[in-house]
């Protein structure tokens, strides 16, 4: 089968600034994959691309696996900028307008994308008396109208508050478990961590790493242990063989093992044979956040 997207060796100048340079991954069908980066990384710019908004210097991209053509196209929605809704209109009337311009899906479609994007109680109701997540949430609908396979959203949750933010977090889980495939860039790294299943990081242009969440935050164990005594537990640990390195933060120390090397048993064993009693062990995974900064600021 197959991916939705192939991008190859994408690159992109902008006088003598490199947007993009060499880019190249993958985007399996029915993922929810996450474009990361700090700002100036590259991330707006690779959307654009891949809509065919802006021009790459070198290289190409593919989407499922087809030449180029409407058909193609019909199948992914966007949402780059929030869309210019008019604020005296109701939700209905604002999409009645965006489906007589993009001529996606009919009017019929509207109020099953308002019932996507819960505005059905609301659907009467003008643009101006919305929330921010509400608006945000009207111009996911947008994006959805001709029900796409794909949507391809540029921090989609830019702005909005905490409750704003959880409510574009359950639409995307949502859509993601209704079969879409969902490209998002964002600097959201907590939010990423919680919807995305495959993830994309970029720096000034260069792409950092690319895979499935967990196997680009699998590359170490991380075994968190503690004790009563910590400074007892510190000249214990001194005497465990294989770790390369240890961390100590909030009353726990991390010590951290190549992959698939921890063995919580044996570093609890010695413990209680150094004279120190565990009062907790487990093993942790690295956060998105974590792996995000080691690589982002080397």
């Amino acid at each position: 089968m197959h991916p939705v997207l192939s991008i190859h060796n994408i690159s992109k100048k902008y006088s003598t600034v490199q947007a993009l340079q060499d880019v190249s991954f993958e985007v399996p069908r029915g993922c929810v994959f996450g474009v990361l980066g700090p700002n100036g990384s590259g991330k707006t710019t690779l959307l654009g691309i891949i809509l065919d908004i802006l021009k790459a210097n070198n290289g190409h991209y593919v989407w499922f696996g087809q030449k180029e053509n409407y058909q193609v196209r019909k199948k992914i929605g966007s949402l780059l900028e929030t869309p210019n809704f008019y604020h005296y209109l109701s939700a209905v009337n604002n999409l009645k307008i965006t489906q007589a311009i993009s001529q996606r899906g009919t009017e019929k479609d509207i109020d099953d994308v308002l019932e996507k994007v819960n505005l059905a109680q609301r659907k009467n109701s003008r643009f101006s008396s919305y929330s921010l997540g509400m608006k945000q949430r009207l111009a996911i609908g947008a994006a959805l109208l001709g029900s796409p396979d794909v949507l391809v959203l540029d921090e989609p949750t830019n702005g909005l508050d905490p409750v704003g933010i959880a409510e574009i977090r359950i639409l995307i889980k949502q859509l993601a478990a209704e079969g879409k495939t969902i490209i998002m860039a964002s600097h959201l790294l907590d939010e990423v961590e919680k919807v995305c299943t495959h993830v994309a990081i970029l720096k000034k242009g260069i792409l950092l790493t690319a895979g499935a969440v967990d196997e680009v935050l699998a590359n170490e164990d991380i075994i968190e242990i503690a004790a009563s005594d910590m400074d007892a537990l510190k000249r214990a640990v001194q005497n465990i063989h294989g770790y390369t390195r240890l961390k100590e933060e909030a009353n726990v120390l991390q010590l951290f093992f190549p992959k698939g090397t921890a063995t919580p048993e044996l570093i609890n064993q010695h413990c209680f044979n150094s004279g120190v009693v565990l009062n907790s062990l487990s093993q942790k995974k690295k956060s998105l956040e974590t792996k995000f900064f080691e690589l982002t600021n080397n």
